[in-house]
């Protein structure tokens, strides 16, 4: 492991950790998009199937075990907790993300590194990563407002997206032999979606003010 996946590892976890801290503290899920989380889990699930089959470290078990639990337990409290399912914004989290779901389907049994079932399942978790992330930011747009925690959350998000990118750039000059390549295009596409949010996100940090995404 290098120090670009490690770094992307942390603000991976720092991201999930502070999105589990905005609803334990405030009992709240407001701002949060219920489509992205129900679309992570889906991520998680699919991705780490080799849970079953392969043992790489004690370290990746663990963060495979954390990022499926934590997927599983956001989207229960935001459906199922008395108080957080409250705050939920059904009116403007309507994106229709099952397009998402079958869309990337169709591309992973196209396009994969290996036609077997844990390969479709590792492209289809890679593709829908790419695009998981447009729920919450369609939200945000609707509503305009965004307070520190949620922002904090999807920044950490990006983040950690861009810090792999840093780690294929390594991977490719550092193996003989890469073969990455849709996680890498994938990765790219999925940092991009982030620019927008990114340039707001530093114009609030340099001004010192309020977050605010133009509707």
């Amino acid at each position: 492991m290098n120090i670009f996946r490690f770094a992307g590892d942390m603000t991976h976890l720092i991201s999930v950790l502070v999105l589990l801290l905005k609803i334990y503290a405030t009992k709240s899920c407001s701002g949060i998009s219920l489509k992205t989380q129900e679309l992570y889990a889906m991520v998680f699930l699919t991705r780490y199937l080799d849970l079953f089959t392969d043992f790489i470290s004690i370290y990746n078990t663990a963060m495979k075990l954390v990022f499926i639990a934590s997927s599983l337990a956001i989207v229960w409290c935001m459906r199922k907790h008395p108080a957080v399912q409250r705050s939920y914004d059904r009116e403007l989290d309507t994106f229709r993300h099952y397009f998402l779901i079958i869309g990337c389907f169709v591309l992973a049994l196209l396009i994969n590194e290996k036609f077997t079932f844990q390969e479709v399942c590792w492209a289809f978790s890679i593709y829908l990563e790419a695009v998981a992330i447009l729920p919450q930011l369609v939200l945000l747009q609707r509503s305009g407002n965004v307070d520190n925690l949620t922002g904090q959350y999807v920044f950490f998000l990006g983040a950690y997206r861009a810090f792999y990118i840093l780690n294929w750039i390594y991977r490719y000059f550092t193996e003989l032999r890469f073969t990455r390549w849709i996680a890498c295009i994938s990765g790219l596409i999925q940092t991009a979606l982030y620019a927008d949010f990114f340039y707001y996100y530093f114009i609030s940090w340099k001004n010192n003010s309020k977050l605010k995404l133009p509707a």
